[in-house]
């Protein structure tokens, strides 16, 4: 599998200077493809004409116009064996998913698309879903224009923010409806032991504590995360443990053994399994992946030359 760097032609994602959401945005058109590579954001990727096929942990799967990838901060994937395969996409950071952002956890069919198919059990952090065809098209547009504000000389925060909105608001209009089952806003209940969660995700939680601070029954809370999560509230907790340690492996140089420390983890061993229980690779090859694509991919775009539109 050769780099980007030899792939073809890769548009050049272009990031913020001053580190707002989103963090890049980019249309690529790949030949023959992208080695599988881990990254620390959320990546939303929309998949446009062309041929291809998507590796992940769960094997590798061919691609079709339509599918939108929604990745984890944390998840890895890869695209192989492309023939003019045309992929555009979103980049957004986790800090962004906890501040700026987190209003989007509010909206049920965004909460859906970004939080819990990704992270339901088994997947590894990766979301595939299908949207119709023209909704596709128009999302794949509204990137381009994404990626035009992220690149203008002058800050369009607000422009930014819009087409953020925007590209969401049109894949999740473009989704089966037979597939949503929305649930209202969130209990608050749920949202309080998120927010502690956040706010400490390496202190030992335990269930009967969290109820209790909710003034919950432990059986009902855990309902409640079951129906507005998808996940048990410690299968929560464990996923952000995931995300943060992945944060920590691809920007830091500590220790795996530390870095699960930091995030509660701190047998050593545990940590190993339980990381890669729920990225699919080891702390170790996490590490090696994410240092790879920020030293191959994103440094790659410079010799690459801009998708024709």
């Amino acid at each position: 599998m050769q780099s980007p760097a030899r792939s073809g032609t890769v548009t050049r994602g272009i990031q913020r200077r001053d580190g707002s959401i989103p963090n890049r945005s980019s249309s690529w058109r790949l030949n023959p493809g992208i080695e599988p590579h881990a990254h620390d954001f959320l990546e939303i990727a929309v998949i446009g004409s062309g041929y291809g096929r998507h590796v992940t942990s769960q094997g590798e799967h061919p691609l079709r116009r339509g599918q939108v990838i929604v990745l984890r901060p944390g998840a890895w994937h890869g695209f192989l064996d492309c023939a003019d395969l045309t992929v555009a996409n979103c980049c957004l950071s986790a800090q962004a998913l906890r501040t700026e952002l987190a209003a989007l956890y509010d909206i049920p069919m965004l909460r859906r698309m970004l939080w819990t198919d990704p992270v339901a059990s088994g997947t590894h952090g990766v979301a595939v879903t299908t949207v119709d065809p023209v909704a596709a098209e128009e999302a794949i547009a509204e990137i381009g224009l994404l990626e035009r504000d992220l690149g203008a000389d002058q800050g369009r925060p607000g422009r930014v923010l819009g087409r953020l909105v925007t590209v969401l608001g049109i894949l999740a209009d473009g989704r089966d409806p037979e597939r949503e089952t929305l649930e209202s806003a969130i209990h608050p209940a749920v949202a309080a032991t998120i927010a502690r969660f956040e706010a400490a995700p390496a202190r030992p939680w335990r269930l009967d504590d969290l109820a209790r601070a909710v003034n919950l029954d432990p059986a009902y809370l855990g309902r409640l995360f079951g129906r507005h999560v998808g996940l048990t509230p410690l299968g929560f907790l464990a996923r952000l443990r995931a995300e943060r340690a992945a944060t920590l492996l691809a920007h830091s140089t500590l220790p795996a053994a530390r870095v699960g420390a930091a995030v509660g983890w701190d047998d050593p061993t545990y940590f190993a399994r339980r990381f890669r229980t729920l990225v699919g690779l080891t702390p170790t090859e996490y590490r090696r992946r994410s240092r790879s694509t920020a030293h191959t991919q994103f440094s790659a775009s410079a010799e690459s030359t801009r998708k024709s539109s």
